[in-house]
């Protein structure tokens, strides 16, 4: 009976979630799957909520998209969580802001019988149906192979951090560093230890600080789109823009336009829209009785200047969002 009386006030009315919006009510007695982001701010949440939409459909369930505006607001998805489980929901996808703040509201959710299937970032917790996203830490190793190869192997390096907590940039951090320190001894890491925030602007004041600690900085690798966004203008802002080699994560309109200007080198591109797609499916499988993968990494690429017209890289980076959207 769990969901039942929830769908049946969504047939009533209109009831989309705040922080972002929601999915519009539909059927009654299909499956009503709750679609949670880290945020909701960035594109890279509008390309994971367009794949939760075209997974709904494959599947032939509802969604309910709710999440925090901003990625580290861990008390603000908690709540988003608390009230999915109020609402009776028969599923949770969940891109978890916090890899450990995010466990109790998740246990609290399967003691419900609510199971949860985790996409994007990982979380340190065993009760989960599946892991569905990037193989962060590869994910870092191949941005620390791809600015090592840019510089030749050698020189002076900046890694920005996103935020504490965050579990996939976390571990993009740690398989940057490991492999500079195994690989590439020739190349110094200047800075490891500054964190950008959850928002633009505060990426852009660390970026800004850490330019202006430097006075010689041959690469710098930013591992998700707040931060490599606020380098970026950082950069542009200093005059030195084009004169460092920039590797980052994620890709947006803005993201390509500084690759195609030279002002970024590589950009080491995720599925958002896989994830968010797959996610949902793998919770509609469940749901019907179904055995789902534990874990299915949905891969990277890297674009470059040089490949940006291919179409493996197209295919990714150039989604119709009023396709699912609208």
């Amino acid at each position: 009976m769990r969901g039942t009386v929830w769908r049946l006030l969504l047939a009533a009315a209109t009831l989309l979630g705040a922080c972002g919006g929601g999915s519009a009510p539909g059927e009654p007695g299909r499956k009503l799957i709750a679609v949670i982001p880290k945020g909701t701010t960035h594109e890279f949440w509008k390309s994971i909520h367009a794949g939760a939409v075209q997974g709904s459909r494959d599947a032939s369930v509802e969604i309910y998209w709710k999440g925090p505006s901003k990625d580290d607001d861990r008390d603000a998805q908690i709540r988003v969580v608390e009230d999915a489980i109020s609402r009776g929901v028969d599923g949770i996808v969940i891109a978890p802001s916090d890899n450990k703040a995010l466990v109790r509201p998740l246990a609290s959710a399967v003691k419900e019988g609510i199971p949860v299937v985790v996409i994007d970032s990982p979380i340190d917790w065993e009760g989960i149906i599946s892991y569905i996203g990037t193989d962060n830490y590869d994910g870092g190793v191949v941005g620390a192979r791809t600015l090592a190869g840019m510089l030749g192997g050698q020189g002076k390096v900046i890694l920005m951090r996103y935020f504490e907590g965050s579990g996939s940039t976390m571990a993009r951090e740690q398989g940057f560093l490991d492999i500079m320190g195994k690989e590439f001894p020739a190349i110094e890491i200047l800075s490891a230890n500054q964190y950008g925030g959850s928002t633009t602007e505060s990426c852009y004041a660390t970026a800004e600080n850490l330019l202006n600690s430097f006075s010689q900085v041959d690469g710098i690798f930013c591992a998700c789109e707040p931060t490599i966004f606020g380098m970026l203008r950082a950069l542009q802002d200093s005059g030195r823009a084009g004169k460092i080699t920039v590797v980052g994560f994620d890709a947006t309109e803005k993201l390509l336009e500084g690759l195609r200007a030279g002002h970024i080198h590589g950009l080491v591109l995720q599925n958002p829209f896989r994830m968010g797609q797959l996610g949902v499916t793998a919770m509609a499988d469940h749901l019907a009785g179904k055995t789902v993968p534990r874990l299915v990494d949905t891969g990277t690429l890297v674009a470059t200047k040089d490949n940006l017209e291919t179409p493996e890289i197209q295919a990714v980076i150039h989604l119709d969002f009023d396709r699912w959207l609208k």
